[in-house]
């Protein structure tokens, strides 16, 4: 069983540059560090001493789950773990491997447990594309002890992965990397004569190595890649290849933002924009709304979330708020991108310095709770309308009074059920708007009291 999902097994020793880029496999794979001392970030958890370094150079690992965006290093920590553990080890892929296969294996973790004592280590990359049922038919066996799951993932666990299999693994988050690390990466490839540049004539300007490693958005095996582009597409000038960090804006043409319409990111974006927006920071409300519009989001999901801003957020604290929310979702759907991003971003900043309240979505708020709690009393009879002779008979509309038969177009007539007579829902704050609003309903309190008293 162990050759049906084999550990990519270790290069054989080369005789020379030229001897290890037979196969051609690509920088970002030749460079893929083999050991600890080559592991460069995520000290937080695996720096000398830490718990999770420990387990693995001791080979007490349990089942655990690494967090973390693309290309910081899981499926390397992966083949670490497998190069220092006795176990045996199986790798699977989430996209290629079913339900037959994990059966199979597990199946031969527990014969090889009960046979011969070693536990199997089952590495599954992009565990959260896992169904729920292939996650299940992992259970018996970490439960059973027969085998140490390492899954990797860029998901939150916290979604993707069954409560039943999260509960019996730690997880591990995984840091993107700093633009410091990404940068000793390349010097590595760059300086490696076996296995990266070296043995060729490469020269790279400070500023490019810095521009690849910021480009790379913290991601190893983008910067690799691209230094690789780049180095290949670089003109000969003095018997060496010469890259500028012109060259390299011209090898990757457009940075690529880390971005997923569908995952935690999305969520963590339009969380970013909105509170930014609610705190009142014009400068962070547009840098939100930018990295989600040049990552491609969808414009009209971002028009939606303002509009619904433009009333929860705002409310009457600023009445026009609304008017121009619907203006700019008209903009972007008229004009498409994008050119519609200046009317998303005028949007943002004009909510961002708008007034705040939230007074109108905590009145719907209270309300609805009472709709739901309390007996559905039946409308006043002096609120319904009378249009039959038999609804008059029974009373329909009488008692009510006409607001514009008296000289301040308000009278003391209660418009609740009994039961809720009296309860204040909306309370309009001092802010913008609002303070007039407020001023409004003060006076007609005391209008309302006055003729109360006198009746």
């Amino acid at each position: 069983m162990d050759s049906l999902f084999p550990v990519d097994p270790e290069p054989a020793p080369a005789e020379g540059a030229d001897a290890t880029r037979l196969a051609n496999p690509p920088l970002a794979e030749r460079m893929r560090p083999r050991t600890f001392d080559e592991y460069v970030g995520q000290d937080e958890i695996l720096g000398a001493g830490r718990p999770l370094r420990q387990a693995i150079e001791r080979d007490l690992l349990q089942s655990i789950v690494l967090w973390g965006p693309p290309g910081t290093g899981k499926t390397t920590l992966a083949r670490i773990i497998a190069e220092m553990t006795r176990a045996r080890f199986v790798s699977f892929s989430a996209v290629l491997s079913g339900i037959k296969e994990i059966r199979e294996v597990m199946t031969e973790a527990e014969r090889n447990k009960r046979l011969t004592g070693r536990r199997t280590i089952v590495f599954i990359d992009e565990i959260h594309r896992f169904n729920k049922a292939q996650q299940d038919a992992f259970l018996p066996r970490v439960e059973a002890g027969d085998i140490v799951l390492i899954g990797a993932t860029t998901e939150n666990p916290s979604f993707e992965v069954n409560a039943a299999l999260l509960s019996r693994s730690k997880v591990f988050v995984l840091r993107t990397l700093t633009v410091e690390e990404v940068e000793a990466l390349l010097r590595r490839a760059l300086d490696d004569p076996v296995r990266g540049l070296g043995a060729d004539s490469v020269r790279v300007d400070p500023d490019a190595l810095r521009a690849i490693a910021a480009i790379a958005n913290g991601d190893a095996r983008v910067a690799l890649n691209l230094l690789e582009l780049s180095v290949g597409a670089a003109p000969i000038v003095d018997e060496a290849r010469h890259v500028t960090a012109a060259r390299v804006q011209e090898a990757v043409q457009r940075r690529t933002l880390l971005y997923d319409k569908s995952g935690e990111e999305h969520y963590n974006l339009i969380s970013a924009l909105h509170k930014s927006m609610r705190n009142s920071d014009p400068d962070a409300a547009v840098y939100w709304l930018a990295r989600m519009i040049e990552a491609g989001e969808d414009p009209l999901y971002i028009a939606r979330r303002l509009v619904r801003f433009a009333s929860e957020d705002i409310g009457n604290a600023d009445p026009q708020a609304l008017s121009i929310a619907i203006a700019a979702k008209d903009a972007v759907h008229f004009m498409g991108m994008p050119e519609g991003n200046t009317a998303l971003a005028q949007l943002a900043i004009y909510l961002a310095t708008a007034p705040k309240s939230n007074a109108v979505y905590q009145a719907y708020s209270e309300a609805a709770r009472h709709a739901h709690e309390q007996v559905a009393e039946p409308v006043p009879l002096h609120l319904r309308n009378a249009p039959t002779r038999l609804m008059k008979q029974l009373d329909y509309g009488a008692g009510y009074r006409y607001a514009h038969d008296e000289p301040d177009a308000v009278t003391d007539m209660s418009c609740l059920p009994q039961s809720l007579k009296g309860q204040t829902f909306y309370r309009p704050t001092e802010r913008g708007f609002e303070k007039e609003i407020k001023r409004r309903l003060d006076g007609w309190a005391l209008l309302k009291q006055k003729r109360r008293t006198t009746d």
